[in-house]
C-alpha cells in the first residue's frame, strides 16, 4: 500500500508508477533515514505519543534492518518501494505490526528527504575533505622532495621565467586547500536539521526539535518550516564547489598531460596510471589524467542540472526536487574518485630534471631579471626593459643567449653593464631576485612550505573534530 493511497480511487499507470519511483537510486539514503528515524522515534516518547515498549520495538526494528541490509544485498530487492522512506516504513510493519505504523506520526516525507539529504552531505563533505587532506599532503611532500628542481613557468603558454618545481606544486597545494576551505563553509550552511517542519507548516505534534538535532549532530533546527522543506541550496552549493574543484583538478591534469610529451618532457607517467595503444606498441597514454580532465565537464553538468532544476520553483516542496538527487550523489562519487586517483599519480610521478633544467636555460628567462639588474642601478625600468627587449632581439639575430653576449656588446645598448652582470643571469640568482613573500626565491618557497604544513594540519584537525 502508498503511503499516500487513501484519497485515491484508481491506480497509477504502470509505466508512470516505476518512472517516478525514486528507491532505486534514493536507497544509498537509507543508513540517514533509519537515524533520522530514531531520532523522531526519540522526540515521539518524549512528547508522550509513543509509549517506551514502543520505542523499544522501533529501535530493534530499524537496528535489524540496518543489519539486514548489511549483510544481504537482496534485501534492497523491494518492486513495491516507492522510495526510501516508504522501504523503512513497510520493512517497519513487516518486523513489529502496527507500532510500526507509528513512526510516521508528525512527520512528513518532505522534510525526511530533507533531513537525509543534509546528513548525506554533511557525510559527504567530511570524506571529501579527507581524501582532499590526502591529495594536499602528497602535493606538499613531493614539493618537500624537489626543493633543489628548478623549471619553466609560463605565461600564455610561453616560457617566462624559472621557478622552483617545489612553488610550481605549491600554486596547486594553494588552489585546493581553499576547494577544503570552501567544504568547510559549505557544512557548516549544511548542518541544521529540518525534521520537525512537517509538510511544509512545522509538525502538529508538541516535539522537541533541539533534541532530535542534537541526537542527529546537527549544530541547530532549522529556522522556518517552509523553508527547510524546498531548501536544496546545501546540495547546489556542494556541487557547485565540487564543480570549481573539478576545474581545478582539470588544470592539474591538463599541464601534467602536457609536459609528459615529447616535446616538454618534464615528467615521466607513472605506468600504474597510464594505458597502452591497441594499434601503436610504443604508446603510453595519460588515460588517468584525461578522464580526471573529462570528468571536470560532468561535474559542472551536475551544478548546471541543479540550477536549472531549482530555478523555477514556488515554495515549499515540488517533485521536481527528486531530480536533483542523482546529479548530488554523481558529482560526490565523481570528486571522490578524481582525488583518489590523483593522489596515487602524485605520488608516483617523476620529473625529469636535466630536461626542466635545460628548458630554463634557453629562451631569454633571465629577460627580466636583467633589466631589473640595470633598474638596481639606476636605470628607469621601463628603459631598462626596452635596453634588454634590444639586447634579445640581437640575440636572436645571432642565434645566442643574454649570457653568451659580450660585455662589450652588451655595453652598446647600455653603460650601465658591468662584468656582474653574467653572474646575475645564472639560473639560480634569477631565482633567488624574487626574494618577496610569495616568491619563488628558495628561502621564501622553505617558508611557504612550512605554511602549507600549518594550514594542513589545522584543516585536518578540523575534520578529525567532525570525524
Amino acid at each position: 500500500m502508498k503511503m499516500w493511497s487513501g484519497r485515491f480511487r484508481q491506480p497509477l499507470d504502470p509505466h508512470f508508477e516505476e518512472w517516478q519511483r525514486s528507491f532505486p537510486f534514493d536507497q544509498k539514503l537509507l543508513r540517514y533515514e533509519l537515524a533520522a528515524s530514531r531520532a523522531h522515534a526519540q522526540a515521539l516518547k518524549a512528547a508522550g505519543i509513543i509509549t517506551p515498549a514502543e520505542f523499544g520495538l522501533i529501535s530493534s526494528a530499524l537496528d535489524e534492518i540496518s543489519k539486514t541490509s548489511e549483510q544481504e544485498p537482496e534485501y534492497f530487492n523491494d518492486p513495491e518501494a516507492e522510495d526510501v522512506h516508504h522501504f523503512v516504513e513497510k520493512k517497519l510493519v513487516a518486523l513489529i505490526g502496527e507500532s510500526g505504523k507509528k513512526l510516521h506520526s508528525g512527520r512528513s516525507r518532505n522534510e525526511q528527504i530533507a533531513t537525509d539529504l543534509r546528513l548525506f552531505t554533511r557525510d559527504s563533505i567530511d570524506h571529501l575533505r579527507s581524501l582532499l587532506g590526502d591529495f594536499l599532503e602528497t602535493l606538499l611532500d613531493r614539493a618537500e622532495k624537489t626543493k633543489s628542481l628548478f623549471m619553466p613557468a609560463y605565461t600564455h603558454l610561453q616560457r617566462a621565467e624559472p621557478v622552483l618545481t617545489s612553488h610550481w606544486l605549491l600554486a596547486y597545494f594553494e588552489m585546493f586547500w581553499r576547494d577544503g576551505e570552501r567544504l568547510l563553509d559549505c557544512r557548516e550552511r549544511a548542518n541544521e536539521c529540518p525534521l520537525g517542519s512537517g509538510a511544509v507548516a512545522g509538525a502538529t505534534l508538541p516535539l522537541d526539535r533541539t533534541l532530535v538535532s542534537r541526537a542527529l549532530g546537527f549544530a541547530r533546527p532549522t529556522a522556518n518550516s517552509m523553508d527547510a522543506t524546498s531548501d536544496r541550496d546545501f546540495a547546489l552549493e556542494l556541487v557547485s564547489h565540487l564543480a570549481l574543484l573539478a576545474v581545478h583538478l582539470s588544470r592539474w591534469a591538463e599541464e601534467f598531460i602536457l609536459f609528459a610529451t615529447q616535446e616538454y618532457a618534464f615528467i615521466k607517467l607513472p605506468e600504474a596510471y597510464s594505458t597502452g595503444s591497441s594499434a601503436m606498441p610504443q604508446k603510453q597514454n595519460p588515460d588517468a589524467l584525461e578522464l580526471i580532465r573529462g570528468k571536470s565537464a560532468r561535474l559542472i553538468g551536475n551544478q548546471v542540472a541543479l540550477l536549472t532544476a531549482m530555478k523555477g520553483l514556488p515554495l515549499a516542496y515540488n517533485k521536481d526536487m527528486q531530480e536533483t538527487q542523482e546529479p548530488l550523489f554523481e558529482a560526490i562519487s565523481a570528486a571522490g574518485h578524481c582525488l583518489k586517483v590523483a593522489t596515487g599519480f602524485m605520488r608516483q610521478v617523476e620529473f625529469n630534471q636535466e630536461r626542466m633544467k635545460a628548458a630554463c636555460e634557453s629562451g631569454f628567462m633571465n629577460a627580466m631579471a636583467a633589466a631589473t639588474y640595470l633598474a638596481k642601478r639606476g636605470v628607469p625600468f621601463r628603459q631598462a626593459h626596452e635596453i634588454v627587449a634590444h639586447a634579445v632581439q640581437k640575440c636572436l639575430e645571432q642565434e645566442c643567449e643574454l649570457a653568451q653576449l659580450s660585455l662589450g656588446e652588451l655595453r652598446e645598448f647600455s653603460p650601465a653593464f658591468d662584468v656582474d652582470i653574467y653572474e646575475n643571469l645564472k639560473v639560480e640568482n634569477v631565482l633567488a631576485c624574487h626574494d618577496v613573500m610569495g616568491g619563488t626565491a628558495p628561502h621564501r618557497v622553505q617558508q611557504a612550505i612550512s605554511a602549507a604544513k600549518e594550514k594542513l594540519a589545522a584543516m585536518q584537525e578540523a575534520h578529525g573534530t567532525h570525524a
